[in-house]
């Protein structure tokens, strides 16, 4: 059955036209720009420097969040290994989201059903779509042999792999310490993964730091059931504005569906020894320069990092015009040009306020950026929640700005 599946899958995987102008490139860069991890290396390079053409491969679980520059490392870089030439194929875990990955999590993940994978997968793909040309992808759910597989064939994937690999994972430690429960099915979650590899029979997976268990994994197993030999790729870590883990609970997020001039903004607030990590790993920058850029004024170095990232996602005059309205708004002390207008009528909440005037995208994140004493109106800061609302200038943070007209 298994032979049967890994044949079918072979078949629907042909090599794209495109890779007829496949041309040799240097490997170094692709191995070590925002890279953390390559195992083995000297497997990668043997590969890499063969001139044949490579499968990679790449899987994700969506998961309908919003897409941040962390995400966007990973995408680049098989990017990178797509406009090299080589064959990139996207795996949707639409039968793994329906366990749950337990990679980093300090207790059990909610799954999801197929159908909200898809849902999220299409959410997934239109961020996605700013970074890697999906036309250029081949595109594969593994609920087709996940779901396929019979009860003796993973009995016999699960002895591969021992209990005590398994409870090395600093993750399943922390719970056993904090006396957290572990679902057996998260053990089977690696294996799943690990399959994956098996059925595409893969050169490389590529994927973040904290999926190397899972994807070394799949390096055992595709030897065991002797597939070809691959090594895995992990990328770099990419903190929040401020220096913390990215996260929205944080509020240190730099979306990749930001409007230009706050993505500029963001870009501007973080620290600046975190700028040589975005310039490597989010821009496309080469480091040659990026040593000369950094060795300049650290708000002229920044500068050019905003303009670079913001333009990859909205183009150079879309940089441009955020570069502009950020000098007048910090440098020159000025509003921005072109301020929103919202009509709002007496009575009105300023939490509805918020909201309406898009300065939010939630009441309850109104009541926080509130609370952390985040809102002005007309250059005041707003000292409660029950604050009434006046005619003027309304501001969230130092970059988001609508012009109240009260009636």
């Amino acid at each position: 059955m298994i032979r049967a599946q890994h044949k079918l899958l072979r078949r629907s995987i042909k090599r794209p036209k495109w890779l007829l102008c496949w041309h040799p490139m240097d490997a170094s860069d692709l191995l070590t720009r925002a890279v953390e991890t390559v195992i083995p290396r000297d497997l990668a390079e043997k590969k890499l420097k063969s001139g044949k053409p490579i499968r990679f491969y790449l899987g994700i679980d969506p998961t309908g969040a919003k897409l941040h520059i962390g995400h966007s490392v990973p995408l680049r870089k098989l990017k990178a290994f797509q406009e090299a030439g080589h064959e990139v194929i996207f795996l949707i875990g639409s039968f793994t989201a329906t366990i749950g990955d337990p990679s980093g999590r300090d207790q059990l993940r909610e799954p999801l059903t197929l159908a909200k994978v898809e849902e999220n997968f299409q959410t997934y793909r239109k961020q996605a779509s700013k970074i890697l040309d999906f036309s250029k992808v081949k595109i594969v759910y593994n609920h087709e042999w996940l779901g396929a597989l019979k009860f003796d064939e993973i009995v016999k994937l699960a002895s591969h792999v021992t209990v005590q690999q398994m409870l090395d994972r600093e993750m399943f430690q922390r719970r056993i310490a904090e006396g957290k429960s572990i679902g057996v099915h998260e053990f089977l979650y690696p294996l799943m993964q690990g399959y994956d590899s098996v059925m595409l029979d893969v050169d490389c997976e590529l994927g973040g730091n904290d999926q190397l268990f899972n994807m070394l994994c799949g390096r055992t197993l595709q030897a065991a059931y002797g597939k070809r030999e691959k090594f895995v790729l992990t990328t770099r870590l990419i903190e929040g504005t401020d220096g913390r883990k990215m996260s929205k609970t944080y509020n240190n997020c730099v979306y990749l569906e930001d409007e230009p001039a706050d993505m500029f903004g963001k870009v501007m607030s973080i620290r600046d020894d975190l700028m040589m990590t975005y310039f490597e790993c989010c821009t496309d920058v080469a480091m040659p320069e990026v040593k000369k850029i950094l060795g300049e004024k650290p708000r002229d170095a920044k500068a050019r990092l905003a303009r670079e990232i913001v333009t990859l996602y909205h183009g150079d005059a879309a940089a441009a015009k955020a570069e502009e309205t950020f000098n007048r708004v910090f440098k020159d002390k000025g509003l921005p040009e072109d301020i929103p207008k919202v009509k709002v009528k007496k009575g009105t909440t300023l939490i509805d306020v918020l909201v309406t005037g898009k300065l939010v995208s939630s009441k309850s994140e109104a009541r926080r950026v509130i609370e952390q004493g985040g809102v002005k109106m007309n250059n005041k800061v707003v000292q409660s929640l029950g604050e009434g609302i006046e005619s003027g200038i309304l501001q969230v943070g130092k970059r988001k700005f609508v012009h109240v007209d009260l009636s």
